[in-house]
């Protein structure tokens, strides 16, 4: 069970916030990219596009994206400093792949989101290949996918944080042990009180009595 502090409750909701919003803006780019029927080719080669708001949208949600990783990576640290001689195997093995993997699809749904969104901003180009002539167009399911992976790389990313955090909890300042409170049992050595050598004097009747009895 982790424990979350206040300060580690909002940044997991800072970043799940911004990445619902790269989410949602990346399905509305999906919804509103420009298709292969609105194409028109003004001349052999010449394609004329559209207004489309999926320029915007695919921008916003690749910022978006990119925040949220900031924000996470900045707020848990380097993965490599925060391992202590107290953590154990099963949550720092979580930890890196939750990090690894998170890295991963963020970078592939932040490209995916950047060139879906710069082959929606075409107003007119001429496009060669080979001869022939094309006009580009996003395919189908490029924003969703890039979704999809948002999703997937915000998820990890609190996951992370949330292993690693619970981690640090753990050790202490330096990666040791927790110290005890003050209101604690302390640890020590046991005292032993001194021998008292001062003399000790015994009452005339009492030594008398006991050395004729």
């Amino acid at each position: 069970m982790w424990r979350v502090e206040r300060k580690g409750l909002v940044i997991c909701l800072i970043v799940g916030f911004l990445g619902l919003i790269s989410v949602v803006f990346g399905f509305a780019a999906e919804g509103t990219r420009i298709k292969v029927s609105q194409v028109n080719e003004v001349s052999p080669g010449v394609c004329s596009y559209p207004r489309s708001p999926a320029y915007g949208l695919g921008i916003t949600s690749a910022l978006s994206l990119l925040v949220a990783q900031i924000v996470v990576n900045f707020a848990s640290g380097c993965i490599c400093c925060r391992r202590n001689p107290y953590t154990s195997t099963t949550q720092w093995t979580l930890a890196l792949v939750c990090f690894i993997v998170s890295w991963f699809t963020f970078v592939v749904a932040f490209l995916l989101l950047l060139g879906g969104a710069a082959l929606n901003d075409q107003h007119g180009a001429e496009n060669v290949y080979l001869g022939y002539y094309y006009c580009y167009v996003v395919k189908p399911g490029v924003f969703a996918m890039a979704s999809v992976l948002s999703l997937v790389s915000v998820t990890l990313s609190i996951l992370y944080f949330l292993t690693i955090s619970s981690a640090k909890s753990v050790g202490g300042p330096f990666g040791g042990p927790a110290l005890p409170s003050e209101g604690g049992v302390a640890m020590g050595q046991a005292q032993i009180p001194p021998t008292s050598h001062d003399p000790v004097f015994v009452h005339e009747d009492t030594y008398i009595r006991r050395q004729f009895t």
